[in-house]
């Protein structure tokens, strides 16, 4: 397995990371948190994005995407995490398109598929409903109704919910919360009867939701009572390219706190000169270069379809969350007191490496999974 960019790839890095530096800085960022904006991302960066074939490079050319490939739209989460890029990317074009691909008939992904590539349709999953990740622990309940379902309950963390056309929604038809068997994907129109969003802001500034729904009515996406099949796929898609965009993140603000450390003077001479400080660099160094593999192995296994890639999307996200966490606070320690100030971008790494850990599942979750999957 070659742990290497092909030329292609190479190419969509470069060009990704040209659009990123000059359309998405951070300054941006904090334009949108200053602002209130209501979106929460800008609105003409993300056509820009859908016109540069973004939104289309896992869809398979038969429904108008690039086909592309995992490594491919990996690369770009990467560039996007190098300046905290706000937009639907990972929402839309990671986990909405994944339901769909994995759960959607022939009909669905031609029509909603398109739309998603055309930069027509938002998407978003609703799958958590307590504080802590639990797939499998839905409540919200799906009861059929003609020839679709409606769907009662609540989800919380909806990742850009409040801008979605549609909703995945992870619902039980069937058995009691915490059991594998019985959940069911609905897809639910945000604006639909029964459906009440609530937008929350969270610490690194992006948007996330609370929804409820009372009887709002949908259609199933895959089958009935076996919408676990199509949510592990979702997910660990989901837990990969995040770790993608984390180490776009973690890589940034490594190289511009030991940029800090070469140009910040103390008693005469760059504090980059000091062992302990080397030490603690060499440490994060360390860690960067093991992300660095453990994402691209899992990326290559999606592209690959392995049979491994539930255990390397539980090892890849443990290893990023980790890694983020420390390369982070670190950095705004290195930074010193002005590290603690808005003034100074370091900051927001920070607080985006806390959303990242807990988003798909934090550290804890994942070492448990990967110990059961491996048979313990």
């Amino acid at each position: 397995m070659p742990l290497v960019l092909n030329e292609d790839q190479n190419m969509l890095k470069d060009s990704a990371k040209n659009f990123c530096s000059d359309n998405t800085p951070i300054t941006q960022l904090r334009r949108l948190r200053d602002d209130k904006d209501e979106s929460g991302f800008d609105r003409d960066t993300w056509r820009q994005m859908v016109e540069l074939g973004w939104a289309g490079i896992t869809v398979p050319e038969d429904f108008g995407g690039l086909g592309f490939g995992y490594m491919g739209l990996g690369v770009v989460m990467e560039e996007c995490g190098r300046t905290l890029t706000a937009s639907p990317l990972f929402g839309t074009a990671v986990l909405g398109s994944s339901a769909i691909l994995h759960g959607g008939t022939q009909e669905q992904k031609t029509e909603l598929l398109g739309q998603v590539v055309g930069g027509e349709l938002l998407l978003a999953l609703a799958v958590e409903e307590t504080p802590h990740h639990n797939p499998y622990g839905a409540s919200t309940s799906a009861e059929k109704s003609g020839g679709g379902y409606k769907v009662t309950g609540s989800k919380k963390f909806v990742l850009d919910g409040h801008v979605a056309d549609k909703l995945v929604v992870v619902a039980r038809s069937s058995g009691n919360a915490g059991d594998r068997d019985g959940l069911t994907l609905v897809l639910v129109d945000r604006e639909a009867s029964g459906v009440t969003v609530t937008r929350t802001i969270m610490a690194d500034s992006r948007n996330a939701a609370n929804i409820e729904f009372a009887g709002a009515e949908g259609v199933m996406l895959g089958e009935e009572g076996k919408g676990a099949d199509v949510l592990d796929k979702v997910l660990d898609t989901g837990r990969i390219l995040l770790a993608a965009e984390m180490l776009g993140s973690i890589q940034e603000c490594f190289e511009r706190t030991i940029e800090y450390l070469k140009t910040r003077e103390q008693f005469g001479v760059p504090i980059g000169s000091f062992q302990a400080l080397k030490h603690r660099a060499a440490q994060m160094f360390c860690e960067v270069e093991l992300s660095k593999s453990v994402v691209l192995e899992a990326l290559t296994a999606l592209d690959e379809d392995s049979e491994q890639v539930a255990e390397l999307a539980s090892l890849a996200k443990t290893r990023l969350n980790d890694t983020y966490n420390l390369v982070s606070s670190e950095g705004v320690q290195m930074h010193g007191g002005i590290g603690m100030t808005d003034e100074y971008e370091i900051g927001f790494f920070m607080k985006r490496s806390r959303v990242c850990e807990h988003a798909l599942g934090g550290s804890a979750f994942h070492r448990d999974r990967y110990g059961v999957l491996q048979g313990y």
